[in-house]
């Protein structure tokens, strides 16, 4: 029969691996995310949409000077800019989530095995 200090003891070790497990895996990915090894979990899309302009000479001017500064946008801010930083910056996010949790974790682990070892110090005494 299993009593409740060998419980909580293994039970502690258990959360602390899994907590670190966690802290780990987000700092790995992320180190690959920010070293470009490996791409960003997509939130975001970038939605591109093409304006047809008329090749006969006359054309509508309006969508001609739309086309114009479309294209002048694009060599100075790509299009896919905006949607990359986002998708940074809600990786960010979720990792500071994921280090959060994991750390609270780890703790309830860590407070578990110390206070099977303080009922095992007082035991003795």
């Amino acid at each position: 029969m299993i009593n409740s200090n060998s419980f909580s003891s293994v039970a502690g070790w258990f959360l602390l691996v899994i907590g670190l497990a966690i802290i780990g895996w987000t700092l790995i990915n992320s180190y690959n995310i920010f070293t470009a090894k490996a791409e960003a979990p997509e939130f975001f899309e970038t939605v591109t949409e093409e304006i047809a302009v008329k090749k006969d000479g006359g054309g509508d001017i309006q969508a001609q000077m739309q086309q114009m500064i479309g294209e002048q946008l694009k060599e100075f801010l790509p299009t896919d800019t905006i949607t990359k930083f986002l998708n940074l910056g809600v990786w960010s996010m979720l990792a500071f989530i994921l280090f959060a949790g994991g750390g609270k974790i780890a703790g309830l682990g860590i407070r578990l095995i110390k206070s099977k070892t303080a009922q095992q110090q007082s035991e003795f005494k």
